[in-house]
């Protein structure tokens, strides 16, 4: 379903996927129906146009429906839409957000108790609207029959995840290849939010300490020597993480190394042990206690959930229905 001004690039990442997977699995695992909502017409953010198949009330039987909301979100013009989908979403076993398709998901009352994620910019937004919906920056959420993510690229990760649950995990990463992504990310992952958005720009000698800890991953600079570089004292640098960041250089440090080291374990086939070498760690000891008090898990135990066993990685010629489905 296209809202005016929705984003072209989550709604064209979500519809070449399933369009992909059909064109590479052989058959029609998908039929993806544009929906409006009284235009032929539906204006994207940035002015191109995409012509719909069929109005709300020609809609008959849905399996999954999908809501792409507007680039900027709005309180108001939503009326039809949530009207629409307060009668009818009962027959519709699955529903799903792409961008802030999630916010007017959460307008009908369809999201609360329900994990949820949106664009970062409008996190705060949906949280302070709808606090019955469990609010995340992540990626995207898959939690039992709601889908959403954060639009732009995360709308692929979202349907590459569901095409790899529904027919395996081979045509997922063949369609990763073919959209030529550098990985398929996990639904948890965070959305990269940029420093001077978090905090502001009046905060220079701060934003060039994380970049110093970014550039210097695998050789971690101590708290004293960051402080030289950024040309303040140590407990003034202290000071500053502690008063924007809610936390001490050190365990901010911590936490990046540890970030870094579980992207490398998911998509990287170096030895755990040099992983941590790369990520600042000096023992695998020390390693895999600090990844397992920031996740709750070890390294190998990470690697190991990140490639199930049994999983085919070669593709295979022809793709069907798991025998789960």
């Amino acid at each position: 379903m296209l809202m005016q001004g929705f984003s072209l690039t989550g709604f064209s990442c979500a519809v070449e996927a399933l369009r992909t997977a059909n064109s590479l699995s052989g058959e029609t695992l998908y039929e993806a129906v544009l929906i409006g909502i009284g235009q032929e017409l539906v204006p994207s953010g940035c002015g191109v146009e995409v012509r719909v198949e069929a109005q709300v009330d020609q809609v008959a039987q849905l399996d999954t429906l999908f809501v792409c909301g507007p680039a900027k979100l709005s309180d108001s013009g939503q009326e039809q839409l949530t009207h629409w989908l307060k009668r009818w979403a009962r027959s519709i076993p699955n529903l799903g957000g792409i961008g802030t398709g999630a916010y007017l998901l959460a307008r009908a009352g369809l999201l609360d108790g329900y994990r949820a994620t949106i664009h970062w910019l409008d996190v705060a937004a949906l949280k302070e609207a709808f606090p019955r919906v469990q609010a995340t920056g992540n990626l995207f959420e898959t939690d039992r029959d709601r889908y959403t993510c954060g639009g732009g690229t995360a709308a692929m990760d979202m349907m590459l995840f569901l095409i790899g649950r529904d027919h395996g995990m081979a045509l997922a990463s063949h369609l990763s290849e073919q959209f030529v992504c550098e990985r398929i990310r996990p639904s948890d992952e965070a959305q990269r939010v940029p420093l001077k958005v978090r905090i502001g720009t009046q905060q220079p000698n701060l934003i060039e300490a994380v970049t110093l800890m970014e550039a210097n991953i695998e050789e971690p600079l101590s708290t004293d020597d960051l402080a030289y570089h950024v040309g303040v004292s140590r407990r003034h640098l202290e000071r500053l993480f502690k008063q924007h960041l809610q936390t001490v250089p050190s365990q901010y440090y911590l936490e990046l190394r540890l970030e870094r080291a579980r992207t490398l374990l998911r998509t990287d086939d170096r030895p755990i042990l040099q992983v941590g070498l790369m990520c600042g760690f000096s023992s695998a000891s020390y390693f895999s206690t600090a990844y397992r008090g920031h996740f709750g898990l070890t390294p190998r135990q990470e690697r190991r959930n990140a490639r199930p066993a049994g999983e085919a990685p070669e593709l295979q010629p022809r793709y069907g229905r798991s025998s789960e489905h």
